[in-house]
């Protein structure tokens, strides 16, 4: 068994324009502080140049060394926005315009092919900083259609993944030859959101070895999901985890659906490590037991709570978290000292 590591933040929940948020040194060094071992790095400018690290070796091997000097490892680099803009449905085209550069925007084509170029970017530059993992979205062209009225009509979830995965195959050719895996966070909004959307889009793929899996069990109790069950079902499939807590509480009000309210008036919401519903130990345990590779990374979301108290008490209940794996069994002091060829005598044989 593994060792899962950590503690990890992803960063793109603190940047902003003040330091230490506005620099990948700053942020690396802030994150070592708070006690952290690893950080999950947006492709957000203000901390990595994607362009750069494609093609740059050199400007990569600097970014580690900012990272080590830090006192922290590079986790992962995440593709979120651009992933999201790989595929968006005409509804959502004005809203989801902010996340494209202005060049592209209001010209729905042209913002998808930049999206497609940005993950192809995104797998070199992973190569190039050494990383095993690459976490994004699916982006959703079938998510208006969630609920079946008015009734779908025949054929269109099977069009929008078939169109889904034809977008992606060469993206997810790409990560295969730079030896990354592509690890969807499984997510409301994304026509990846549970376990029968990401086996309908694996499925469409060819059960592709590179289309993977973010676990986020945040987004499964607001779907109300077996959040345990989901890992006894794809954990060969789990290459990467997002450490974040959820709570559901219903009323006679609101439910799943949450009434068009806000984060903190949801029956299901967000919280801070500890504060939610979430049974992290038994997480952890079935991680381990499975032997999880990666990294258990906070990704900070609550209605409530301010975000540095967040980060700062996000360290230690994952350290607290993590199971060291034993390197013998625990019985191991009681063996009879039987060898192979006395077990027929045992057995009567």
């Amino acid at each position: 068994m593994k060792t899962i590591k950590g503690p990890a933040i992803f960063l793109a929940q603190f940047l902003g324009d003040d330091t230490p948020f506005d620099s990948f040194g700053h942020m690396a060094g802030w994150a070592a502080q708070l006690g952290y071992k690893g950080i999950q790095v947006p492709t957000d400018a203000r901390l990595v140049d994607l362009a750069q690290a494609a093609s740059s070796t050199a400007y990569c091997d600097d970014l580690r060394q900012q990272a080590d000097d830090a006192g922290v490892t590079i986790t992962e680099l995440s593709t979120h926005l651009q992933g999201q803009l790989v595929a968006v449905h005409p509804a959502y085209d004005a809203l989801f315009d902010g996340f494209a550069p202005p060049q592209v925007r209001g010209n729905r084509e042209a913002r998808t092919a930049w999206a497609i170029e940005q993950l192809m970017l995104a797998a070199r530059a992973s190569k190039n900083l050494g990383l095993s993992a690459h976490v994004t979205f699916s982006g959703a062209l079938a998510w208006p259609y969630f609920y079946p009225w008015p009734q779908r009509p025949a054929g269109l979830v099977e069009a929008a993944f078939d169109e889904l995965a034809r977008r992606w195959r060469p993206i997810l050719d790409a990560f295969d030859a730079a030896a990354v895996d592509v690890c969807y966070e499984l997510h409301p909004g994304e026509d990846l959101h549970d376990g029968v959307t990401f086996e309908r889009f694996l499925a469409a793929v060819g059960d592709h070895p590179r289309a993977n899996i973010l676990y986020d069990p945040s987004h499964f109790v607001l779907q109300q999901l077996d959040y345990l069950a989901f890992i006894d079902i794809y954990h060969a499939r789990i290459k990467a985890f997002h450490v974040k807590d959820a709570e559901f509480r219903p009323t006679g009000k609101q439910g799943v659906y949450g009434g068009y309210s806000g984060w903190v008036e949801r029956a299901g919401r967000f919280r801070s490590l500890g504060d939610g519903q979430i049974d992290f130990g038994a997480i952890f345990s079935k991680l381990t037991q499975y032997d999880y590779p990666g990294w258990a990374v906070l990704e900070w979301e609550c209605a409530l709570k301010h975000p540095h108290d967040g980060a700062r008490e996000g360290a230690d209940f994952i350290r607290r978290h993590i199971i060291r794996v034993a390197e013998h069994a625990f019985d191991d002091f009681a063996g009879s000292g039987v060898d192979a060829a006395q077990v027929k005598g045992v057995l009567g044989l």
